[in-house]
């Protein structure tokens, strides 16, 4: 039998909204997400760029180059030699996976380093979700009318649950609880939360967020990816996030932070989300079913070579 949910009666005030922001601010901040490679992000949007250039500055990183190298061998492309140079690397993997690819770089490398040094917890899992849900996110968003000149799109799916790694370095113990409790659904893993901290992982997020100075954009679609509907604004952005972060679950790519079922084939079209992006299941809802449907076959191969 799972352990029955906390009451919002005896634990809703363990932790007061000062307390709860007195922690998440004492959080260290992350220089990623102040300026996420900004060089080689300038470069690979100028429409001069040559490859060589961007190889250039992907070498001064031997993070990225070697991820770079991991991506472009891996199944999903397929290449009958094995590539070993940055440049030829550039050229197999084109412009758009090279500039998802130098964001998520630093941004996991910074949340690595905010974990405790002896936690147990299935940090791989989560960072095989959240850049599974920014390629889906943005997937999503670009079969809807909003348009984006920067990766906003990507963003927001790859810092969803950035609450859950912010509750790791200032909520360890309510974490733990959270990690081996049984839940039905995302939603009751979100009541769970509040009931022994206060606040969820989505708010928590969306704070620590706020406090990088991050794009109103990017804030209202992390604090509101659980319920997208409620979201006073920019909603398709938290809607796209819902269902991208379900499609993750389906492929077989949980977070590792919460213990719930897997998710059953076509139940991201009952989401809230889906029916923010797409309304009543009509020709454009067709359309996004079968663009997903592609996706979510190529994901676990684009993944493989990531991590």
């Amino acid at each position: 039998m799972s352990e029955p949910l906390p009451s919002a009666a005896t634990t809703a005030t363990v932790f007061s909204p000062q307390e709860i922001c007195r922690r998440v601010d004492a959080c260290p901040k992350l220089a990623s997400l102040q300026s996420i490679n900004q060089a080689l992000h300038e470069l690979v949007n100028s429409e001069q760029s040559l490859s060589s250039q961007i190889a250039e500055i992907i070498r001064r990183d031997p993070s990225l180059s070697a991820r770079l190298l991991r991506m472009v061998n891996s199944v999903y492309f397929g290449l009958s030699a094995r590539i070993n140079n940055i440049e030829e690397a550039v050229f197999f993997l084109g412009l758009r996976q090279i500039r998802e690819l130098s964001m998520a770089t630093p941004v996991i490398e910074d949340l690595e380093r905010l974990q405790p040094a002896s936690s147990p917890l299935p940090w791989k899992d989560l960072w095989s979700h959240s850049i599974g849900t920014a390629i889906l996110t943005r997937e999503i968003l670009a079969s809807t009318h909003l348009t984006f000149d920067d990766d906003t799109d990507y963003l927001v799916g790859l810092l969803h649950n950035v609450g859950k790694v912010v509750m790791a370095y200032a909520f360890p113990e309510e974490l733990a609880r959270i990690v081996s409790t049984p839940c039905a659904s995302t939603l009751e893993v979100s009541r769970l939360e509040t009931g022994l901290i206060g606040w969820d992982h989505a708010q928590i997020g969306a704070r620590y967020l706020e406090r990088h100075q991050l794009s109103p954009e990017i804030i209202y679609a992390v604090r509101y990816h659980n319920e997208p509907g409620r979201a006073p604004r920019h909603r398709l952005l938290a809607a796209a996030v819902q269902v991208a972060d379900h499609l993750v679950r389906h492929a077989g790519m949980p977070n590792g932070f919460e213990s719930v079922p897997p998710v059953e084939a076509d139940a991201w079209t009952q989401l809230e989300g889906w029916n923010v992006l797409y309304g009543a299941d009509g020709h454009e809802a067709a359309l996004a079913r079968a663009s997903l449907a592609n996706a979510l076959h190529r994901l676990p191969a684009m993944l493989s070579g990531l991590l």
